[in-house]
């Protein structure tokens, strides 16, 4: 990282690549520092509460309805279908939907974020639940537990590390998902911060902002990663 930085400072300082288009270490650390000075915390506790939100909303709901797939297999079977083409389908094509849905602003970003890590979690956890080891539920059984005995006592402590993996993949996607929201409709956030420096070509803030976001999603995923130390610790028997 430290070679890559230096070349790349240099190539601008002696011209051989173009610091308006990419910029330069130097110049992205100016920025950085006026845009601390200014409203950069602001922005980012707006992006990260957005990304929060979304997140969690979609990993209880997607959970949630992982359970009820697993619990029947007739809604499984009528409802997979639809989950794979909602999966494949790009979530950003629904902005204009979603707006018109619940209204522009924190609660169209936030159903975004909501929208592209729903369906994944609900199919990442299915097929955890599915892949459960088949002795120990039948184990189970013969000892006559009932089928939420079997869930709450086997199948969902067997995918605790399926929930976590789905958490680190979730994690990303709800930010992709705001961003993408405040690219449509946003006045604040990081996702605002890159389309008006695009807009108003200062690739500064562009680059600037890219490397924050970049920052964060890094901690999000490291919290995430810490969560399941601690979890695991606790309940990894």
């Amino acid at each position: 990282m430290v070679v890559f930085n230096v070349i790349w400072e240099l190539s601008a300082r002696f011209g051989l690549i173009d610091s308006f288009i990419l910029s330069q270490p130097s110049r992205i650390w100016n920025t950085f520092l006026a845009m601390a000075q200014n409203d950069l915390f602001m922005h980012v506790g707006i992006t990260v509460y957005e990304t929060l939100a979304g997140f969690l909303l979609g990993v209880v709901f997607g959970t949630l309805l992982a359970v009820i797939l697993w619990w029947s297999s007739f809604i499984s079977k009528v409802s997979e279908p639809y989950l794979v083409v909602l999966n494949s389908l790009p979530k950003i094509a629904l902005g204009p939907v979603i707006i018109v849905l619940v209204g522009a602003g924190t609660r169209a970003i936030v159903f975004m974020a909501l929208a592209i890590s729903l369906i994944v979690t609900v199919l990442e956890m299915l097929n955890g639940f599915r892949g459960t080891n088949r002795e120990y539920i039948r184990m189970a059984a013969t000892f006559g537990a009932n089928k939420r005995q079997i869930f709450t006592k086997i199948v969902f402590p067997y995918n605790i590390s399926t929930l976590f993996n789905s958490l680190k993949i979730n994690i990303g996607l709800s930010l992709v998902g705001v961003i993408a929201g405040e690219f449509l409709v946003s006045k604040a956030g990081l996702g605002y911060l890159i389309v008006y420096g695009g807009q108003v070509f200062k690739l500064d803030l562009v680059m600037a902002s890219v490397i924050i976001l970049s920052i964060v999603a890094a901690l999000m995923y490291e919290a995430v990663a810490l969560l399941q130390k601690l979890v695991l610790k606790w309940y990894g028997h």
